[in-house]
């Protein structure tokens, strides 16, 4: 009864363990995106060539992440991970030590690779960890996740309030942010694969379920790039709000998803994931169809935060899904990733492009339109749903060896 005893609490630290890893990850995400101005300046690059560089960390990623699942196999997910975390972290201080385009671009392709890598790794092992528990946690993870982006933000914004070389304040939260990571590290479950298991390819493409899934994803993710990287320039030239007022949208709808994405798991719990995506897409169509109606600034910003209510455990759902919808988690959830991480990097040009040619209004009608979608197509998600397999207190043990 004791090993049983120790057993659960393994799993229960290795939950906690895992948030914090997820929380490491957002924080160098935010750590960057505050100095991005830093970097331009640095780098001598003019709008349209910042624009082509921060393409390459989609790009990085998405051709990184169906390695994830041989490294796991290889290595085990613990050291996998560990590895993969530090490259991340490390990876931060890359893009500001650019001196002009080309390397900038190559920079941020690493600097996507290695973000890439070690997401694959963290959802798969959150996955594991959900599955053990037989309860919901992926939204809370990702809930860690936007945690950490609001904590690195934070610290890049009073970096640059400072004045402070952009290469100082990232080596600086490149060491801290790997010191704290390799500590999470230690509590993660280390799964290592049977003996006479064969090791996946090198290189695989995602599974046809992963397609599906990675489709609702798309839509989710779409509506949240157009909707952090738009809705502050919606205010202030469709609406001729202020432009603290236009600013404060942006982070109203940042708030509004990194607290639902906290609170959703009792949520799904209680109603599964097809369920909760359903009521989640109608109310992220009505939040958008609110925005494309809204004629007063406070009606947009409602709209917004509805938007970002309502998507905001969609992409936690669409990982929990793949990863128990066939024998290779990481391949399955790369697939995912792959698919969504495409969609961040195509909707704020495909809204600026549409916006060009008709409104910012018919680019949000189509923003609205995607979210319907959500509650249409959310039945491919069921297999993140309530069906999951119920683990018993001895499947619980971590198998293999430790390291």
């Amino acid at each position: 009864m004791s090993e049983v005893v120790h057993e659960q609490r393994q799993v229960r630290r290795a939950r906690y363990a895992v948030a914090a890893v997820f929380a490491v990850h957002g924080a160098v995400t935010g750590s960057f995106a505050t100095r991005v101005p830093w970097i331009q300046e640095h780098a001598g690059a003019g709008p349209g060539q910042l624009g082509l560089a921060l393409a390459f960390p989609a790009l990085g990623a998405s051709l990184a992440m169906p390695l994830a699942g041989g490294l796991s196999h290889r290595f085990g997910t613990r050291n996998a991970l560990r590895g993969l975390l530090a490259l991340w972290t490390l990876s931060l201080v890359l893009p500001s030590l650019a001196p002009n385009l080309p390397a900038l671009c190559l920079a941020l392709f690493v600097y996507g690779a290695t973000s890439g890598l070690s997401d694959v790794a963290m959802n798969a092992l959150g996955v594991e960890v959900e599955n053990r528990l037989d309860r919901s946690i992926m939204s809370g993870l990702h809930g860690m996740w936007s945690t950490g982006v609001l904590a690195g933000s934070a610290a890049g914004t009073l970096a640059a309030h400072l004045g402070s070389d952009a290469r100082l304040h990232h080596a600086l939260a490149a060491g801290v942010l790997t010191v704290l990571g390799l500590t999470a590290c230690t509590w993660v479950l280390d799964l290592r694969p049977a003996a006479e298991e064969d090791p996946p390819p090198r290189f695989a493409l995602p599974p046809r379920s992963a397609l599906l899934i990675g489709a609702i994803g798309f839509c989710a993710v779409f509506a949240e790039g157009a909707s952090l990287d738009w809705s502050a320039v919606y205010l202030r030239d469709r609406l001729e709000s202020s432009a603290g007022l236009a600013a404060a949208c942006t982070t109203g709808f940042t708030l509004t998803m990194a607290a639902a994405r906290i609170a959703g798991d009792r949520v799904v719990d209680r109603f599964g994931a097809v369920r909760t995506v359903r009521a989640g897409g109608v109310v992220a169509a009505l939040g958008g169809l609110l925005v494309v109606l809204a004629g007063h600034p406070a009606l947009a910003m409602t709209g917004f935060s509805l938007m970002g209510l309502g998507i905001a455990v969609v992409v936690p759902l669409c990982f929990a899904a793949a990863g128990r919808s066939g024998p290779n988690p990481s391949q399955a959830i790369a697939g995912v990733a792959a698919i969504t991480y495409t969609s961040g990097l195509v909707a704020p040009g495909a809204i600026g492009g549409l916006a060009q040619a008709t409104s910012l209004v018919v680019s949000f009608a189509l923003v609205t339109v995607l979210t319907c979608g959500l509650a249409v197509f959310a039945g491919v998600l069921r297999a993140g749903d309530r069906d999951r397999p119920k683990v018993s207190p001895q499947a619980a043990a971590v198998p293999g060896p430790r390291s």
